[in-house]
């Protein structure tokens, strides 16, 4: 009898593990869209994919569990990591709304990797791979930055606007007013970079930011270059 109520506790205590694994460790998502051409107009620079020079629109940096308090998790299972099989229907879409710019050119699958290996795995209570990527090209498809901008006279012509305007036009056009992150290019000048959305811990839609994501100033003159 003492064997068998060993037995049973054990296997309630290993179920009891792997639902802590697998629990809920963040409140929210940002989901962090970047603007390629600040992330080349820098003394870096930048390298297109092997699919070639992306399209002049915002594409995804990631989409990422965060905690109200400002931290997040990371790298939350090491075994699990990215199987670009798994994700097969959806490289077309990524290589268009989530390309990789870094150096030297490759074809997105180390960029995709750190992604879900860093943040997704920290969601896994809530998605597989197929579901964290799938669920990040749904809500940035639901984002049209490009045309809010365009709609109150923003374009990507290297002109210069005020953050105020650039939050205000986005906010108009989308419903909500995004975290604006700032770079600087080779000649030292402010450049609209990376924004930041708020997503339910659900990722049922978007939601007001329960706290800031910090990130570099903008001041009041940003640049809006070309791509």
């Amino acid at each position: 009898m003492r064997s068998h109520l060993s037995l049973a506790a054990l296997l309630v205590l290993a179920a009891g593990c792997a639902a802590s694994a697998a629990a809920q460790d963040y409140d929210f998502f940002y989901l962090v869209l970047q603007w390629p051409g600040s992330y080349c107009d820098t003394k870096q620079s930048c390298c297109y994919p092997r699919s070639g020079k992306p399209a002049a629109d915002f594409g995804i940096h990631g989409l990422w569990p965060n905690r109200d308090d400002g931290s997040y998790p990371q790298n939350c299972n090491p075994s699990n990591a990215f199987d670009p099989s798994k994700v097969s229907d959806l490289l077309s879409s990524l290589r268009t709304s989530w390309p990789t710019l870094a150096c030297p050119t490759s074809d997105g699958l180390k960029f995709w990797a750190h992604e879900w290996e860093k943040h997704g795995t920290c969601a896994q209570n809530l998605f597989n791979e197929h579901g964290y990527f799938q669920t990040a090209l749904r809500l940035r498809g639901q984002l049209r930055v490009l045309d809010a901008l365009a709609a109150a006279g923003i374009s990507p012509d290297g002109g210069y606007y005020t953050q105020a305007a650039i939050k205000g036009a986005i906010q108009e056009g989308t419903g909500y007013a995004p975290f604006v992150d700032c770079n600087r290019d080779e000649s030292g000048n402010t450049q609209l970079y990376q924004l930041y959305f708020c997503v339910a811990a659900d990722a049922s839609g978007f939601v007001e930011c329960p706290v800031s994501p910090g990130g570099r100033p903008c001041g009041n003159r940003v640049e809006f270059p070309a791509f």
